[in-house]
């Protein structure tokens, strides 16, 4: 029954998540944390908090708000945890699969960004960002549960976003921007070559689970987009922002390769091979990471507190079916159905002193996963609350140094992989089974306005 398995199904297999590596401190592939002060609030200050260059990240509109030149650089580290609790696995033909190694697949992460702007004029500004929107890496041990359905996602993006504000009026900047997007993708796991045998004849049923083999996918490409942003200042103290950063196209060139340890394993592929099933070669897979809007409002309350508070749309339902083309001239398509999401959050600031700002904020996302039959290994993702804490050091009126922390809460999500001879599990074979998340991102920044 197994034999039917060949390099077209497990090619699909690891290419409909080249994009889905699960991300514990934002919904779906997500990464947010591009600034250490709009870390502090929640990211309540996303669209209309333009303390700094940094926010042209979330509102390209941002440089408008900041006097002369600026430079921002900072760093985020993220330790996610995702773990599979009450686990079960089983083969197509309903072989119990069991697991030697630990079901967490969460890892830690850092991520980079870096922003600098200039005036040029009196109604001009230019400005220059670099970050990293999208991707976690994440891995399971070798042994575990859910082994033929993901080991390892990497998934690494960089945005590079040249970006021009005019100021429209004393209290109107618009700006647009251009994003220049670059994806690099790995991504494993096992092959469950006992069951290749056993449906060629070649070994005992006995073998199903109990002879590995290992599929790695690559792939990278460029992709542009666009993003644009208003940033209104409605009175002396209270300032609205709104954003909207485009989806970007990407086609995933790369390599797939096979692999197996030990003598039978290694038999079974090599007859496999020489029948023409999972070999190595090439493929590509069209990709979209999604568009979002963001709202946003800043209120200075008093000289000391200021409240912020900001709503974040994402089109992750543009994240439908992903398809897949080979260099055979094979094509297969994989359905995901995601959602739209919102988020939302609430944030405070308070001026301790002339060198200290205190920060603080709550918030609330959403995830895109609609149901536990489409929550999968790479993307355990569920809703989830945040908790943040940071803190502002202005040892001069021109250098400042922020530092935040935030703790997500993720809610349990069951998982119900379900396995049938014809459908894309056929060869991962059924898991369930409840993930439970969570994770700790820890930023840190400086700021220099010349």
């Amino acid at each position: 029954m197994h034999n039917n398995i060949n390099k077209l199904t497990l090619a699909v297999t690891l290419a409909s998540t080249v994009i889905a590596s699960g991300h514990a401190a934002a919904s779906g592939f997500q990464v947010r944390e591009q600034s250490a002060k709009a870390l502090g609030n929640a990211m309540a200050g996303a669209a209309a908090g333009a303390e700094d260059v940094s926010y042209m990240t979330y509102n390209p509109a941002a440089i408008g708000n900041v006097e002369g030149t600026q430079v921002a650089g900072g760093i985020s580290y993220i330790d996610a945890s995702f773990e599979l609790t009450d686990a079960s696995a089983s083969s197509v033909t309903g072989a119990s699969y069991t697991g030697n190694g630990n079901n967490e697949g969460g890892e830690e992460a850092w991520v980079p960004s870096f922003a600098f702007k200039t005036r040029l004029d009196e109604r001009f500004d230019l400005g220059l960002a670099v970050s990293a929107p999208y991707g976690l890496s994440t891995k399971y041990d070798k042994e575990w549960i859910g082994r033929y359905h993901a080991i390892e996602t990497e998934l690494k993006t960089i945005d590079i976003q040249p970006t021009l504000n005019y100021r429209a009026t004393d209290r109107l900047n618009l700006a647009v921007g251009l994003r220049a997007q670059y994806a690099d993708a790995t991504l494993s796991n096992a092959i469950d070559l006992g069951a290749v045998g056993a449906g060629a004849g070649q070994l005992p049923p006995s073998a199903i689970g109990n002879a590995d083999g290992m599929a790695e996918v690559t792939g990278d490409d460029w992709g542009y987009g666009y993003t644009l942003g208003a940033l209104f200042q409605a009175t002396e103290r209270t300032r609205l922002g709104i954003s909207y950063r485009s989806e970007v196209e990407l086609t995933l060139d790369g390599d797939v390769d096979y692999s197996a340890d030990g003598p039978t394993a290694q038999a079974v592929l090599a007859g496999a091979q020489a029948t023409g099933q999972l070999q190595d070669g090439g493929g590509k897979a069209e990709i979209t990471t999604p568009a979002n809007l963001n709202l946003g409002i800043y209120h200075q309350l008093t000289d000391r507190l200021a409240l912020m508070a900001n709503a974040e749309w994402t089109e992750w339902s543009s994240f439908k079916e992903l398809t897949v083309e080979f260099d055979n001239g094979g094509q297969s398509t994989t359905t995901e159905n995601w959602d739209d999401t919102w988020a939302f959050s609430v944030g405070a600031n308070y001026q301790l002193n002339r060198q200290w700002l205190l920060r603080a904020g709550l918030g609330i996302d959403e995830s895109p996963v609609p149901d536990s039959e489409h929550r999968t290994p790479r993307v355990p993702d569920a809703d989830r609350r945040w908790a943040t804490l940071g803190a502002t050091w202005m040892p001069t009126s021109n250098l400042g140094v922020t530092a935040g922390y935030m703790h997500v809460f993720g809610d349990d999500g069951d998982i119900d992989q379900n396995a049938t001879p014809t459908n894309e599990n056929a060869s991962r074979g059924n898991l369930s089974g409840t993930y439970e998340v969570e994770a700790d991102v820890f930023a840190l920044s400086m700021d220099y306005r010349f």
